[in-house]
Formats: structure tokens, C-alpha cells, sequence
């Protein structure tokens, strides 16, 4: 057990957040981004791999597209369902504090009295591809404790793909009047998706071109059918279509495959950041072996490893 100076609450096991509540997921949180190596970080999280339970759904699509309307609507009618929800919201950075400008989560409407709704934000710290370095470790431990877990991107582009390293499903989202079915080419994001959906559906018209030329698109991305939607949070047309798509029967419902993939992802960032593409190779295998098994535990010890390979090169 370990007592946090920032918070006081004592982080324990999974049951131990269970039933501390959001100071106590909070706080868990803050231990992994300040003290990632830690036995304790590394310990949650270990036992998180081995008890995913929630559907991990990535967000995605540009500033303005209604992104935080749409995943306010989600949660509502999610939570009437009886589901518990967690959110990431991944922010743009503060040029002077380095923190998330909050702009996402100030937009998403929760009752801080509902235990069943945690919204967190994350900055993103000029990383490409819309994630924060936390994202991966927070989702991991996040679908262990919530029916869904949200990860909003910041926004879109072709260092976007990354929100496939930590989502399930991958929902993109475009609007009205974002442009025809070659302008949605070169946004080079149309292989990401798993589902897709036109927002702000009740302006009629313009949503129907925007979802005939976002079929187009994927069609020819994807090579294959990629469910589509045209959605309105304000109305509520095709919502329950949508929440019907973002279900566990939905889709495919084997994700192991993905989320070991997202692992070994996780595990070669986490090693080139320390000791660059030389220390990929270093590893080896190991990278792939670990992620099917304990992947912050390989993480720490694959570092230690290599901290001895690598001594001479950086005294």
C-alpha cells in the first residue's frame, strides 16, 4: 500500500479503487504519471492487464465536430442503462504549465456525486498522434474498473492512427460540409475506423451528402463495410442505432488480438523514448513475449537490462 502526499488516499489493489471511489481512481492515476516504475504503479496495472472487463471505444475526428456533445449523450444514455462510464479526454497542452487546457472536459456535462462517471484529462505535450504518453497505462487500468472507457483524441490527421494503440473500437466523426469523399482521403485517417458517423444529422440535407461522401471514402480505404451513421446529440436521431453499434455484440467482440498489439505498441514506444531504435533491437523479442503476459513488469525489466547495455554509452 502506498499513501500519495498529493491526496492522502491510500491505493491498494483493484477492490481497494472499487470501493475508493473517484479520490481513490484519481489518485491512482496521479501515482502512474509521477511514479511509473514504481512497484506499486507497476503493480496496479499488472493486475488491470489480467482483468480487463469494459469496452474501450476511441473517439476521433476534428475540432468542432461535436465530439464532448456526442460523448455527453453517450453517457447519459449509457448510465440510464445502468453502465459505469470512464472518460479520457486527451487535451492540447499549455505552452507555460505543460498541463491539459481542459476545454473537453469543461464541455462535458457529469454530476461529481455519480460514482459511476470519471472523467479525466490528459495533455497531450506536443506528442503526434493525438495521445498523451499516460493514455495506454490509464485505459488499461480504467476498463478494469468501468462497463465502457471513452478516450477522446485531440484531433485529426495522419499522426492520428495512434488511437488505435489504445482503443477496442475506433469511432470517427465527421460533420456536415467537412468536404467530398476525396477530401476525406487525404485527411489519411479512413483505415482507422471501425464505425463512422456524420454528427449534427438535423441539418438535413448537408448531413446526407456528408454520409453518402464518407462512404465513398471508406469504401475505398477500408475495402471493406464500415458501419456508418448519421447521428444527432441534440435530437437524438440515430442514437440508439449508433450505442447498438458500440455495444460488445456490435462487432467483433474478440479483442485480444488488438489489445496485444496495443500492448507490444506501448512496450516499443516505451523503449525508444529511453534508449532510441538501437534499444528496440536490443530487446529483441522479448517485446513481443511481454505483451502477451505482463507488460509493465517487461517494461521495467527490459529497461534494467538495457540501462546495463547501454551504461557505457551513456556515462
Amino acid at each position: 500500500m502506498r499513501e500519495t502526499q498529493e491526496t492522502g488516499v491510500m491505493i491498494r489493489d483493484l477492490a481497494g479503487l472499487r470501493a475508493g471511489g473517484k479520490p481513490a481512481l484519481a489518485a491512482a492515476l496521479a501515482l502512474i504519471e509521477k511514479h511509473p516504475r514504481s512497484h506499486q504503479a507497476i503493480g496496479l496495472l499488472e493486475e488491470a492487464w489480467h482483468a480487463p472487463h469494459g469496452l474501450v471505444i476511441g473517439l476521433t475526428g476534428p475540432p468542432g465536430v461535436g465530439k464532448s456533445t456526442l460523448i455527453n449523450d453517450l453517457m447519459r444514455r449509457w448510465r440510464l442503462a445502468g453502465l459505469r462510464i470512464g472518460v479520457i479526454a486527451v487535451d492540447p497542452s499549455s505552452r507555460r504549465t505543460g498541463g491539459a487546457l481542459l476545454g473537453d472536459r469543461i464541455r462535458m456535462r457529469t454530476d461529481p456525486a455519480d460514482d459511476g462517471v470519471f472523467v479525466r484529462s490528459l495533455a497531450a505535450r506536443g506528442r503526434l498522434g493525438g495521445l498523451a504518453e499516460l493514455a495506454f497505462p490509464a485505459v488499461v487500468l480504467m476498463r478494469a474498473l468501468f462497463d465502457r472507457v471513452v478516450v477522446e483524441s485531440v484531433g485529426v490527421g495522419q499522426s492520428e492512427a495512434e488511437i488505435v494503440n489504445v482503443a477496442d473500437r475506433v469511432l470517427l466523426c465527421v460533420q456536415p460540409g467537412s468536404g467530398d469523399a476525396l477530401q476525406f482521403m487525404k485527411a489519411g485517417i479512413m483505415e482507422i475506423p471501425d464505425i463512422a458517423a456524420v454528427t449534427k444529422a438535423d441539418t438535413g440535407a448537408p448531413a446526407s451528402r456528408a454520409l453518402a461522401d464518407l462512404k465513398g471514402a471508406l469504401s475505398l480505404a477500408a475495402g471493406e463495410a464500415i458501419p456508418c451513421f448519421s447521428v444527432s446529440a441534440i435530437s437524438g436521431a440515430g442514437m440508439e442505432e449508433l450505442l447498438a453499434a458500440l455495444s460488445p455484440t456490435g462487432g467483433t467482440s474478440d479483442f485480444a488480438e488488438r489489445r496485444h498489439a496495443q500492448a507490444e505498441s506501448w512496450l516499443r514506444a516505451t523503449i525508444i523514448h529511453r534508449f532510441g531504435e538501437e534499444g528496440v533491437k536490443a530487446a529483441g523479442p522479448a517485446l513481443a513475449l511481454a505483451s502477451r503476459a505482463a507488460p509493465f513488469t517487461a517494461a521495467r525489466d527490459i529497461a534494467a537490462r538495457l540501462r546495463v547495455t547501454f551504461a557505457p554509452l551513456q556515462s
